[in-house]
């Protein structure tokens, strides 16, 4: 099985849809031309494979590439844009949350509107607060988004390839720190539904509940409570919208204890949602009270012992789940 970055998953799944389908193309920021030609990154090489007409560098406007792809959705094709980084999706979001999110609802469910937003995201390139914020909860509380936050490369191709085939918009969103980091990618066509959640760690003790980035730091520190005789179960929710709640919901009945780890801010942040979803449904199976470990209530700092207190480690992990045993 073939070892690739995400960075490099997302380019076979794009190469792979936009030969299966014509009416799929890219645009973005620089997706083109020489800043994306590092052979990790999701756009390397496209340009050479599928011509200008299909790969479309845009103004730096992140408004104006949103606009492009509700417009050449609506008139049928499968834009799959780039929003360069998440934080930069307040500019797009007008386009985005006012009209794609809206469109298949206001056509009673009789039209499809196919697109999808690639954004990167997370902290730990010293790119500032400007760069690395997680905005995963701004866009999952918009109805009518499908978001998306995959933690390994085989997922992060075989979601986008699903994304790419959906007749709904789908926000698409790849931590950077991942693009350099390899996992096994099957080397045949495989596809992977949005929505269901995958367990990636089976566990008796107490479930953690995480996604994309954070999905490794969940993993190390499950191998290290594991030493000590402490049995986690770890969910990778993949897709935060719509989300998987039976799956969470048959580990925290199974375990009695629930830590939710993200690296956005905890205020508002999607564990928020994951904890309400457990209060409401399973309440009477928690042994202990549950826990959130996220980052601060900060800017993502640039300065890189700052930016590595911000974000949540697997000592932090290993702490809330020492807590509630």
């Amino acid at each position: 099985m073939q070892q690739l970055g995400m960075g490099q998953a997302v380019n076979q799944a794009l190469r792979e849809e936009m030969t299966r389908d014509p009416d799929v193309f890219v645009a973005g920021e620089g997706v083109g031309v020489s800043i994306h030609d590092n052979p990790m990154f999701p756009t390397a090489g496209l340009l050479e494979a599928f011509g200008a007409g299909r790969i479309k560098d845009t103004p730096v406007s992140e408004a104006a590439i949103a606009g492009l792809a509700v417009g050449a959705s609506e008139a049928g094709l499968k834009p799959v844009v780039e929003i360069m980084f998440n934080p930069f999706f307040t500019l797009a979001s007008d386009m985005i949350v006012n009209h794609a999110a809206k469109l298949r609802y206001l056509s009673g469910g009789k039209s499809s509107f196919p697109l999808v937003v690639r954004m990167k995201s997370g902290a730990g390139i010293g790119a500032g607060c400007q760069h690395s914020h997680n905005l995963e909860a701004w866009v999952a509380h918009c109805p009518g988004l499908k978001v998306v936050m995959p933690g390994t490369p085989a997922d992060a191709k075989g979601l986008l390839k699903s994304a790419i085939r959906d007749p709904n918009p789908v926000i698409f969103i790849e931590d950077m720190l991942l693009y350099f980091v390899p996992g096994p990618v099957p080397e045949e066509e495989y596809l992977i539904p949005i929505g269901p959640a995958d367990i990636k760690r089976p566990g008796k003790d107490v479930t953690v509940v995480t996604w994309s980035k954070m999905l490794g730091v969940a993993l190390k520190a499950a191998a290290q409570l594991a030493q000590e005789g402490i049995d986690v179960e770890i969910v990778d929710l993949r897709t935060l919208v719509p989300l998987d709640k039976e799956t969470i919901l048959n580990s925290v009945r199974k375990t009695g204890r629930l830590v939710v780890l993200h690296e956005a801010t905890r205020t508002g942040g999607f564990a928020g949602e994951v904890a309400a979803v457990v209060m409401e449904a399973a309440f009477d199976s928690l042994k202990a009270p549950l826990r959130r470990v996220t980052g601060p209530d900060i800017p993502v700092p640039a300065s890189p012992p700052l930016e590595r207190f911000y974000i949540p480690d697997e000592q932090q992990l290993i702490a809330a789940v020492k807590e509630i045993l």
